[in-house]
């Protein structure tokens, strides 16, 4: 297995005459924002330990040049580059056509953890990335494990996943797993299960369906002024407020 064939999967498809037109490091996360208005996010992971690899000045820089950061070591800079890859794909029109609606989707149920409550009911659930309340919508209703590089009470710390993930039914894995490349292992291991991939870092594109993910939730932003403002601040539950959340399923083979 080539642990780069995601990355450079999705970075082949960005056209040649898009380009970065702005991005900003926060607190909490990292955007970008393409030249034909697309809004790209994830996670600020402050992992600077190696100098930075980009030369040149980032603002004008074809986008696709960007979204090769997302492979860099230092994972400030590959923040930078996930969220170039996100500016392409979670344009609004071009995210709500990858794959297909949840059929479970409705305006009140857009939450990950609700839309997929019914079908992980008595499962096998692990999730990777310690999300707000997972033990009250989860924990009643199905065997559920959560992984977690800096653990929380009651969870496994996250080199588990080699023994855990290939037993499980569904596995759910934050989107900031492409920043700190671990993704593609994840991917690997969690081959018998429904895999979902969830949060704001998520790339929404076809792509990942080619590499055996079953659900992609992740987030559109429509309003970049208000968005920005968010950023800056460093109010992360207000992400929330100028994103919309858009969950899609693999197509039927």
């Amino acid at each position: 297995m080539n642990p780069w064939k995601i990355y450079d999967d999705l970075i082949s498809n960005i056209p040649d005459d898009i380009t970065l037109a702005d991005c900003n490091t926060g607190y909490n996360w990292t955007s970008a924002l393409s030249s034909e208005g697309g809004i790209g996010i994830a996670k600020t992971i402050p992992v600077y330990s190696i100098p930075y690899t980009f030369q040149g000045e980032l603002m004008g820089a074809p986008l696709r040049q960007v979204a090769g950061l997302s492979k860099s070591w230092n994972f400030v800079e590959a923040a930078i580059g996930v969220a170039a890859i996100g500016a392409y794909y979670n344009l609004p029109a071009r995210a709500q056509s990858a794959g297909y609606a949840h059929p479970g989707l409705t305006a009140e149920n857009q939450n990950v953890f609700a839309l997929y409550r019914e079908e992980v009911t008595g499962k096998k659930v692990t999730v990777i990335g310690h999300f707000p309340a997972l033990e009250q919508k989860l924990g009643t209703i199905c065997t559920l494990t959560i992984l977690e590089r800096e653990p929380w009470e009651g969870d496994l710390p996250d080199p588990a996943c080699e023994y855990i993930l290939p037993e499980q039914d569904y596995v759910f894995i934050t989107g900031c797993t492409l920043v700190n490349k671990t993704l593609p292992r994840l991917l690997e291991l969690s081959k018998n299960a429904k895999t979902i991939i969830a949060g704001p870092s998520t790339v929404m594109s076809p792509v990942m369906f080619e590499h055996g993910v079953y659900g992609l939730s992740g987030m559109i932003v429509r309003d970049a002024r208000r968005f920005d403002a968010v950023i800056r601040g460093g109010d992360a539950p207000a992400l929330f407020d100028v994103g919309e959340m858009v969950n899609s399923v693999r197509p039927s083979k």
